[in-house]
C-alpha cells in the first residue's frame, strides 16, 4: 500500500503525568529528560480533525486519511505488536511515520469483514525508538437478530493476578489523553443502540497498557509485546490482570478472556 503519513510531537511530560495519575501508578511521574513508560506514546501524535471530517462513530472518517473506505462502519481494534528499540524521552520532540500495510475486505461467518494493518515507526533525534503494528477490523452494522459469538475462556492458571476496576471517569480521561473520539467509550446510548454492546466499552489499548506495565514491572525492560483483543470488557465489570510467565491476559467476571498478550524481555 502507498498511503503514508507523518506526525510530529513535543512529547510534553504533562501528558505522561496525567496518564500516570489516570492509571493510578505509584511514585513520581516521568519528568523532562526521563524515559517514558512503554506504550505511553499512545497519548501523543494526535490526529486532530474538524467535526466535518469525522465519521458517525467519532473517529476520523475513513477515506479521508490513511485508512481507505471499505464500506463497513463499525471499527474495532483487534490487536497489535510493539518492538521497543530505545526509550522515548519525555520533553524531546519525536516523529511518527505511518503507513497502511494492507486493507482487505473478506466474507466471514458473521458477515463481511475488513482487515486493516497499519505500521508505525517513532523516531527521536533521528533514532528509531519504536516500531508498532496495529490491526483493525471493520464490520457491518449491528444486527440484533444474529447471535453473538461466544467469547473464549481465559486460562485457568495464573501465577499472578491484579484486580482491574473501570469507571466512566477513567474511560473519559483516557479518551481525552489519546484524543480518541470513538463514541463507544463515552456515549452509552450509541454503544448500545448503534453498535450493539452491553454498555460502554473499555478501550482495548487501555487494557494493553495495563498489561504492558504489568509485564515491565515483572520482567524488566521489554523488547517486544504482542496482544490480541478477544472480547470487549464493559465499563464497570469486575476484571483481573493475569500473568503466567511471559503470557498475560485480562479475565472478565464470567471467566471470559478479553485480551491475550505475550511479552519478550530485553535480552531475553
Amino acid at each position: 500500500m502507498s498511503a503514508v503519513g507523518s506526525l510530529e510531537d513535543a512529547m510534553d511530560p504533562a501528558r505522561a503525568a496525567a496518564l500516570w495519575a489516570t492509571l493510578g501508578r505509584e511514585g513520581p511521574a516521568p519528568e523532562v529528560g526521563a524515559p517514558l513508560p512503554p506504550f505511553f506514546h499512545h497519548i501523543h501524535f494526535w490526529e486532530a480533525r474538524p467535526p466535518e471530517m469525522l465519521g458517525r462513530d467519532g473517529h476520523p472518517r475513513v477515506g479521508t486519511g490513511l485508512i481507505p473506505d471499505l464500506g463497513l462502519p463499525r471499527r474495532m481494534w483487534a490487536g497489535g505488536a510493539l518492538s521497543f528499540r530505545a526509550p522515548l524521552i519525555a520533553g524531546r520532540p519525536a516523529r511518527r511515520t505511518s503507513r497502511v500495510v494492507s486493507a482487505v475486505r473478506k466474507e466471514g461467518r458473521s458477515g463481511p469483514l475488513a482487515f486493516v494493518t497499519l505500521a508505525h515507526e517513532v523516531h527521536q533525534e533521528d533514532r528509531l525508538c519504536l516500531a508498532e503494528r496495529q490491526d483493525l477490523v471493520y464490520r457491518e452494522d449491528h444486527d440484533p437478530s444474529r447471535p453473538v459469538p461466544a467469547a473464549p475462556p481465559a486460562p485457568g492458571r495464573a501465577e499472578r493476578t491484579l484486580p482491574l476496576a473501570t469507571d466512566t471517569t477513567t474511560l473519559f480521561r483516557y479518551s481525552a489523553l489519546t484524543f480518541n473520539g470513538h463514541r463507544i467509550h463515552y456515549d452509552e446510548a450509541y454503544a448500545r443502540e448503534v453498535e450493539g454492546y452491553a454498555g460502554l466499552v473499555v478501550h482495548g489499548p487501555l487494557l494493553a497498557q495495563h498489561l504492558i506495565l504489568m509485564a515491565a514491572d515483572s520482567l524488566g525492560p521489554l523488547a517486544e509485546f504482542r496482544f490480541r483483543l478477544t472480547s470487549p470488557l464493559i465499563c464497570g465489570e469486575a476484571a483481573w490482570l493475569c500473568q503466567d510467565g511471559t503470557r498475560f491476559w485480562v479475565r472478565g467476571p464470567d471467566g471470559r478472556q478479553c485480551i491475550e498478550a505475550k511479552a519478550v524481555a530485553a535480552g531475553g
